[in-house]
């Protein structure tokens, strides 16, 4: 079963050794939990974390203390180019543990992009056909200019184990499984993480107009657990997988691959930088293919886990 394939890449400490010998001397601590974060373990990528005690590099699982300021590295332009100056003959650290993460976030803004899958436009149509709003999705789907919207600002994201919400006027709720780009103020990919888009299906369905009540409140956006440095796009086979559990038993899980994303990243990104300006980057959603049928809600407790291989798991858990 799919969960099982995903707990299997929750590794512990001793499977981090087996993958990474030469960073086993380096590997103290706590780590199991930030193991979950490695889900891929391949040679050559650059993740980039922030945590309590400051921003953290990880080479080929080798780890890297900086001494930078989190908006000023995600401002530049060649973010990968500038970290690698940064570790250049600088002493390995011993990693870190999962508890020590933040949101990866400062200063940027998230945006989203929204009906860029063929399962979203028929979940939104579903949820608004009352409303009589059902053809807007289907239309948007389908056009040029494609749907975006704000969606957080730091204070109202969550990193890896912190608590995502559910608005307490929703009587419908789901979390939105997404690829997370990672933008530079001159409009370049230059990273990837994860992001959860919690929505109140309910509260939008009743009226589109209703989609900022649905989308922007406190804890309705993870990110995390860090992120994976690279101007390259993501294979095109990656999948995105999610998994919730409740009261420890599985109660829904999906999984979706970068095929079935309709819209172009760069294109995505080159309407949302039509007159406006990032200049401290920012982060894009570029939507979701998981939708959960219409009897499943959120409810308090649920343990929420995204995975995207590249990048890692997001793990949150719902007030």
């Amino acid at each position: 079963m799919e969960h099982r394939r995903l707990r299997r890449m929750m590794l512990t400490r001793d499977k981090c050794s087996e993958l990474a010998p030469a960073a086993r001397e380096q590997q103290v601590g706590e780590l199991a939990g930030f193991c979950r974060m490695e889900a891929g373990c391949e040679e050559g990528y650059v993740r980039l974390f922030r945590t309590k005690t400051g921003c953290v590099v990880e080479r080929d699982w080798r780890y890297f203390r900086v001494d930078a300021d989190w908006d000023s590295l995600l401002a530049q332009e060649d973010l990968k180019g500038a970290l690698e100056a940064l570790i250049e003959g600088r002493e390995l650290t011993a990693g870190f543990h999962a508890a020590e993460l933040l949101a990866p976030i400062g200063r940027q803004e998230v945006w989203a992009a929204g009906v860029t899958y063929y399962r979203s436009r028929g979940a939104r149509m579903e949820e608004s056909r009352d409303a009589g709003g059902g053809s807007f999705y289907d239309r948007v789907y389908s056009a040029e200019r494609p749907e975006l919207f704000f969606k957080s600002t730091a204070s109202r994201t969550v990193g890896t184990g912190g608590k995502v919400r559910i608005r307490a006027d929703a009587a419908w709720s789901v979390p939105e499984p997404e690829l997370t780009l990672l933008v530079s103020p001159g409009g370049r990919i230059t990273g990837y993480t994860i992001g959860n888009d919690m929505s109140s299906r309910d509260i939008e369905g009743e009226n589109p107009l209703y989609l900022p009540q649905a989308k922007v409140y406190s804890g309705s956006c993870a990110l995390g657990p860090g992120i994976l440095v690279s101007e390259e796009p993501l294979d095109m086979s990656t999948e995105i997988a999610i998994e919730i559990a409740r009261a420890g038993s599985m109660v829904f899980e999906g999984r979706v691959a970068l095929t079935e994303l309709k819209r172009d990243p760069r294109t995505l990104l080159e309407y949302l930088f039509r007159d406006n300006e990032f200049p401290d980057g920012c982060f894009l959603m570029t939507g979701t293919g998981i939708v959960p049928d219409s009897s499943f809600t959120l409810a308090s407790g649920d343990l929420i886990r995204i995975t995207i291989e590249p990048i890692g798991t997001l793990e949150n858990e719902v007030a």
